[in-house]
């Protein structure tokens, strides 16, 4: 793709950031969200909540370019929030829910964070407002003046080494990001997303959100996943947005018949296994559509709406995105690329190219077809239920424990959770498995924490010393699947 159509993405509309081409291609008295509370929410009222939040964070003295850091259940007022910063020029932090106050503070020390928006008040030295507080404010709010270049939304996410790093994402890199998504997958103001993801990342926040918002459909928007409650909503929607453990477990619900009526089912934040994508299509009738990204490029690559959805690759670049192979790792360039890594220049060196390219740290290649294959990681990721984890961090609480020699944190293939966290302990004394795990729960958020720890006597290693975590992976491949 040229360099033409990167810096042209905007062409043809009238907005200049985010704030302007909500107002642009929404419509105020048209339905937004059913709400499992009970509520309906038209776009003018989602967007009245959010100006209220804006005012109340405004007269506390939150100045454009402030961070505002939020760690809340998932709720409208979530969602709003995050516009709310939009207007104002405020940075939006989600935090997920289920990270600890130890993890927290590193967070709002690393982005010096205004604000600490939560559900109930905490202690902390930042200072803090509840969910509720930010609802007092006037709704009549004057938006701030803003750039797609502007900073739009600060999101953390770890290296294989090294603390979290908050990637910057601009107002550009959303919006073309979003109409990008709509060219590719259909939507239109008819479409009805049954929205059952966390929104405290980009696939659910964004994602999800994004698309919705700037093609005037309406969202069915649950607080958390139920297969129950999916089964019971499906019938009113036209499209779905998941995980692979969200399939793995509406399979037994599924049928040709309660499913017919959808136009599209989607999926990503996790590699699809071909199993489940072959036993969905023999149970309903549709092919998943799995796509490609990650926190600092948003989606990167697509299977296609109309033609061949195949299982095992993730399908074309995204209109507006640019994607080679270097030496068999996944490289990316365009307008959904991120600005760099908060207060890291050395690491948004390292990361992206002088040419713009950003290196994913992904491996593969592009099929006869020219169909994306993602073949591996060249870090040590581990995806598991949707969630990124990274082992140095969790290997790093362990080889504190005592009676610890050292340790590897690895992912297995899990049928559910598509990767299990794993730990293999070397250890010249006999330890409890159940204790360290019921203390790694006290430290790590309950998705890094590994769902078996193996005690060995040593950890496999090459001739230059170095751990050899594929030899591990090899040898307890099966742990989970016999399960």
């Amino acid at each position: 793709m040229s360099e033409f159509r990167h810096q042209n993405w905007a062409a043809g509309l009238i907005a200049n950031n985010l704030t302007d081409l909500f107002i642009e291609r929404t419509k105020a008295q048209s339905l937004f969200a059913t709400c499992d509370d009970g509520r309906n929410i038209t776009y003018n009222e989602f967007w009245s909540i959010a100006g209220r939040m804006a005012s109340t964070l405004t007269s506390a003295g939150a100045k454009p370019g402030d961070r505002i850091a939020v760690q809340v259940e998932k709720s409208i007022e979530a969602l709003a929030l995050f516009w709310a910063c939009v207007r104002a020029g405020f940075i939006f932090l989600p935090l997920n829910t289920a990270y600890t106050p130890t993890e927290i503070s590193y967070f709002l020390q690393d982005a010096e964070a205004f604000a600490f928006i939560v559900d109930k008040p905490v202690v902390t030295s930042t200072a803090h407002f509840t969910i509720d507080d930010l609802s007092k404010g006037r709704d009549d709010f004057t938006n701030a003046d803003t750039t797609w270049n502007d900073i739009a939304a600060i999101l953390y996410t770890s290296g294989t080494t090294g603390r979290s790093k908050g990637a910057m994402l601009t107002h550009a890199n959303l919006a073309s990001n979003a109409l990008a998504l709509i060219d590719t997958w259909k939507f239109t103001s008819n479409d009805v997303l049954l929205h059952a993801l966390p929104v405290y990342h980009t696939h659910g926040l964004f994602v999800g959100m994004n698309t919705v918002l700037f093609s005037g459909a309406s969202l069915i928007f649950h607080r958390k996943f139920s297969p129950e409650a999916v089964m019971r909503d499906l019938p009113h929607a036209t499209t779905f947005m998941g995980v692979p453990t969200f399939y793995t477990r509406l399979m037994p619900l599924v049928t040709q018949g309660n499913t017919k009526h959808m136009r599209l089912f989607i999926s990503g934040s996790a590699p699809l296994l071909a199993e489940t994508h072959r036993e969905f299509e023999t149970r309903t009738g549709h092919a998943i559509l799995e796509r490609y990204g990650m926190t600092e490029t948003s989606m990167i690559a697509s299977n296609p709406y109309d033609g061949k959805r195949r299982a095992g690759t993730v399908g074309f670049p995204l209109l507006y995105v640019e994607v080679r192979t270097e030496h068999g790792g996944i490289e990316v360039r365009g307008p959904n690329v991120f600005q760099g890594y908060w207060r890291n220049l050395e690491k948004t060196q390292e990361d992206k190219r002088d040419s713009g390219f950003f290196i994913t740290g992904d491996l593969g290649h592009f099929d006869d077809e020219g169909y994306l294959v993602i073949t591996g990681r060249a870090k040590d990721l581990i995806i598991t239920g949707g969630f990124n984890v990274y082992p140095k961090e969790i290997e790093d609480v362990i080889d504190a424990m005592p009676g610890v020699t050292e340790s590897a944190v690895i992912g297995l293939p899990h049928k559910d959770f598509g990767e299990a966290v794993t730990a293999v302990v070397a250890t010249n004394q006999t330890l409890d498995e159940l204790a360290m795990i019921n203390q790694l729960k006290t430290r790590l958020a309950a998705f890094k924490v590994p769902k078996r720890i193996l005690f060995v006597a040593d950890l496999p290693r090459n001739a230059m010393a170095k751990v050899q975590k594929a030899e591990l992976r090899k040898t307890h491949a099966g742990l989970y699947l016999t399960q």
